[in-house]
């Protein structure tokens, strides 16, 4: 019985959150002049015409409206249970949206506001929902969060940091959906073996509008995520993730980081790239993550170019790497539920990137560096 509810949850997300990405990819001469993403030369651009980037509106509409049909409509046991509590997640979301679709229509938003807006979120669901990060499965650690306020400051750090993860990999087209299906559909199915509905439900609402925004998103791009998408769906599954531990000693926290562990490792490294190794700041966006470093030495190579389907370069980001982040997962919950195992799997992840993004940023340095020779040669017909 509550397989076959979260699967009607699940399809009526996905089928509202993928109309209404047709509803604004259809009307985008009406409201593209605020929509588009008219910026095809940044730094982290890799789309070569305007695109409306208000896909978080599809998404959030999916859960919004799944949440009313299924509470009002054609209620059942699981949703008189818990819409009650994912309706009060979706209110603790409203922050972080609002800053990232504000951002998208007006491009004025700030790092700093939008990250208060992550936090903000993350303090209402801890209050509303009792999301607080009780244990880490860290010795020294634990004790120290019995103490409420540095609960809820490592609560409000590691949750606006996994909404962050997601906006940064949110890069190329089907990357960040797909990523976000692997995480909802992994954490969902612990959850499910816990046999915590609430847990379950939020990670299938989840799954289900990235879905659906995927069959408007990949492979050609028609609709970004934005900012507003990225960060509400980033805000999600960093409170399902935070809620899977709270309310599940059969779960630990290493088991949780080793299935998110991609866009984690993804955002620490950026930190600790441009602060440490570039000596710049960390919260400027710049074209050396390990999805560009894809790209660009990966994509290129295999894939020839296209002017009329330029987006075929784009989309194979995401059908090289979505495979690895969805084995990967698949291992963290088949061999993560011990401590022991899942800390393991969260080094050997640590490693493994490490060495790609290594390996293919000295490839892409000589490609620059053998650009600049042949360049000279062409410009002065000797070499300088």
């Amino acid at each position: 019985m509550m397989a076959v509810e979260m699967l009607k949850m699940a399809t009526l997300a996905a089928i509202v959150s993928f109309t209404v990405c047709v509803l604004i990819v259809c009307s985008q001469r009406w409201h593209g002049k605020h929509t588009f993403d008219h910026d095809l030369d940044g730094v982290q651009k890799y789309h070569t015409a305007a695109v409306p980037r208000v896909g978080g509106v599809a998404v959030f509409a999916g859960i919004a409206f799944a949440l009313s049909f299924l509470l009002i409509i054609q209620p059942s046991q699981i949703t008189t249970l818990h819409a009650g509590s994912a309706t009060k997640l979706l209110i603790a979301s409203l922050p972080v949206f609002i800053a990232g679709i504000t951002e998208d229509l007006m491009k004025k938003m700030s790092i700093k506001v939008r990250l208060a807006a992550a936090i903000s979120s993350a303090l209402i669901a801890s209050e509303l929902l009792g999301a607080t990060i009780d244990h880490l499965d860290i010795w020294g650690v634990d004790a120290l969060l019995l103490f409420a306020p540095i609960a809820l400051v490592v609560t409000a750090i590691v949750v606006a940091g996994g909404t962050n993860a997601i906006n940064i990999i949110d890069g190329f087209n089907g990357l960040s959906g797909s990523v976000i299906v692997i995480i909802s559909a992994a954490l969902g199915f612990l959850a499910w073996q816990a046999g915590d509905a609430l847990v379950a439900m939020l990670a299938i609402l989840s799954l289900g509008v990235a879905a659906g925004f995927l069959l408007a998103n990949y492979p050609a791009g028609k609709l970004f995520l934005g900012d507003g998408g990225a960060y509400f769906l980033g805000f999600w599954v960093s409170e399902i993730a935070v809620l899977l531990l709270v309310r599940n000693p059969s779960v630990n926290a290493w088991q949780i980081l080793s299935i998110c562990a991609y866009p984690v490792i993804e955002v620490m490294y950026s930190i600790y790239r441009r602060k440490f190794i570039q000596h710049s700041n960390p919260y400027y966006p710049d074209g050396l993550h390990l999805h560009t470093l894809v790209f660009r030495c990966v994509a290129t190579k295999l894939i020839p170019s296209n002017v009329a389907k330029a987006w075929v370069r784009n989309a194979a980001v995401a059908f090289i790497m979505v495979p690895w982040v969805a084995l990967i997962a698949f291992i963290s919950v088949i061999a993560g539920g011990t401590i022991i195992g899942g800390l393991i799997l969260v080094l050997a992840q640590v490693s493994l990137y490490v060495s790609i993004y290594t390996l293919l940023a000295r490839g892409h340095l000589q490609r620059i560096q053998t650009s600049n020779v042949v360049g000279d040669i062409d410009a002065n017909g000797e070499l300088s």
